[in-house]
């Protein structure tokens, strides 16, 4: 069993920053591709970014492209997004999901394993 535990989110102004972090555990000897999607009230749980188990491709949705990086220690079993010049609209709950594959994985039904969720709210 794989667990993910998403940490990093809060209250932040229009403008600022946070980094979420998602720590990866149990099965961790099986190589992961890693994805960030987000879920506003009333709305579809959307991809953010997603990158590839040795971490050489990277993914963006147009929304946040510029403005989100992620990222991932694969000693350490975490993957990273840290997000800049945060909008009101980039509120929502965000969670971290993780695939058994090498490279990128984009489509939210291939995820296999997701994280519980945390909280963004950016005000304005």
């Amino acid at each position: 069993q794989v667990q993910l535990v998403e940490s990093g989110g809060g209250l932040v102004q229009a403008g600022g920053s946070l980094r979420l972090s998602c720590a990866v555990s149990g099965r961790t000897t099986s190589r992961y591709a890693m994805g960030w999607f987000r879920q506003a009230p009333g709305k579809e749980r959307d991809l953010v970014a997603a990158i590839s188990w040795r971490g050489g491709s990277t993914f963006y949705s147009d929304s946040v492209k510029g403005r989100f990086t992620i990222s991932k220690d694969n000693a350490k079993n975490t993957v990273y997004l840290q997000m800049n010049s945060l909008k009101p609209e980039d509120t929502a709950v965000y969670y971290c999901a993780a695939d058994p594959a090498f490279g990128l994985v984009t489509n939210r039904a291939d995820y296999d394993y997701w994280g519980q969720g945390t909280q963004v709210t950016v005000s304005s």
